[in-house]
């Protein structure tokens, strides 16, 4: 028993003692004044910056956009028929020339209908014309000009002036003007059955092939033109405002070997909803040098117009937008700059003073009226940075 209150009074005293050592420490630490901390602005950081200085910039804008044919059109059957084939065959990638014959709609019974309406003709007018000759001499002979020229395999001649009115109330009498008319109309829907190429292009679709019964509008296939190509270059519609119709540019190949001049004809009136781009389309011919195709993608160099009065900085310069840092007497200086187009690592601005010592590259970390230095007006040295962090009121 006597040893065990020897322990307990051992090890109480041993926790006491501990425990006091511990808060006397804590107290000593509590005591103990804090070495002064040097405020951020004493810290001197090094900038790069450039003068404001305005001037007269010409930027060029480069965008990507995608070669599409100027002139995408249907053969679209204007008779009823069985398709015949034309000078070249009616197969999708087929390419041909202006004027070839595409294709045709059999047209034999229309053929022969109108020579047996010109033989009916020609037997009216075979009936009239002793009558001119003995009421109308001094038009005979033109009639009979008139009545020679018709061929079977031709299109009528034209029809003689009518200036004599006794002379048109006979004509009209015998339906000789109502007739001329009718088969001159025959002839026009005989041309209806020949199907010609309206430019040099290809043949990117084919619905019905040689053989097949069309009707009148059925959609034969689908032609686009291959000499005369555009690129079609969606470009933002802040910067499209840069880009003018006629203006001269550049397209290039994606590995920018081949390069081709264009011209801009066409800028769209409406702004793409998922893109908010407008689409700017650049005329390129096609009939020299290296061959472009449609749905090729193109690098396009517009020459830009000329921005007066403004000056060029890096993009990441630029923080919030529209702000940037200057230098005021050391120390930076938050200013707001009146963005006026942006490129792709640069943008083009005003609104600040000419003379002003703006940041031309990305601060991190930075606050306003920190204390910076210029980079090439003063050089930051060890003995420099030593001495700062040495004299806190300097």
């Amino acid at each position: 028993t006597m040893n065990w209150r020897k322990i307990t009074f051992v090890v109480a005293a041993l926790i006491i003692l501990l425990g006091g050592s511990a808060a006397l420490s804590m107290l000593f630490v509590s005591m103990k004044p804090e070495p002064p901390r040097n405020p951020d602005n004493s810290i001197k950081r090094f900038v790069k910056t450039e003068t404001v200085a305005y001037s007269d910039i010409v930027s060029p804008l480069a965008r990507e956009g995608r070669m599409v044919s100027s002139n995408e059109v249907m053969l679209v059957a204007e008779a009823s028929g069985k398709i015949l084939n034309g000078q070249v065959p009616l197969r999708k990638g087929t390419s041909f020339k202006k004027g070839q014959l595409i294709a045709s709609i059999y047209s034999d019974e229309v053929e022969l209908a109108i020579k047996a309406r010109k033989s009916h003709y020609l037997t009216t007018l075979s009936n009239l014309l002793p009558d001119i000759k003995m009421d109308f001499p001094d038009r005979y002979e033109s009639y009979l000009q008139f009545f020679n020229s018709i061929e079977m395999d031709k299109t009528l001649p034209e029809l003689p002036e009518i200036k004599n009115e006794q002379l048109k109330i006979f004509l009209s009498s015998r339906s000789v003007i109502s007739e001329y008319y009718g088969i001159q109309q025959d002839e026009k829907r005989l041309e209806r059955h020949q199907l010609y190429a309206p430019f040099n292009g290809t043949i990117a679709q084919v619905n019905f092939e040689v053989g097949a019964y069309v009707n009148a509008g059925g959609q034969i296939a689908k032609m686009i033109r291959t000499d005369e190509l555009e690129v079609e270059v969606p470009v933002e519609n802040g910067q499209s405002r840069w880009i003018k119709i006629g203006d001269k540019v550049q397209v290039y190949s994606r590995n920018k070997e081949i390069v081709k001049p264009g011209v801009v004809v066409r800028k769209s009136d409406f702004v793409d909803p998922s893109s908010q781009a407008r689409s700017i389309f650049v005329k390129v011919n096609n009939s020299t040098g290296e061959e472009l195709y449609t749905g090729e993608y193109k690098l396009v160099v517009f020459p830009g117009q000329v921005i007066q009065k403004s000056m060029e900085i890096p993009r990441n310069a630029v923080f919030n937008s529209n702000e940037v840092f200057t230098v005021v007497d050391g120390k930076l200086k938050k200013k707001v700059i009146n963005v006026l187009k942006w490129n792709e690592t640069t943008l083009i601005f005003n609104g600040l003073e000419e003379g002003e010592k703006i940041v031309a590259e990305p601060l991190i970390n930075a606050k306003e009226n920190s204390q910076v230095g210029i980079l090439g007006e003063e050089i930051p040295t060890q003995k420099n940075r030593s001495e700062k962090q040495n004299n806190p009121n300097s």
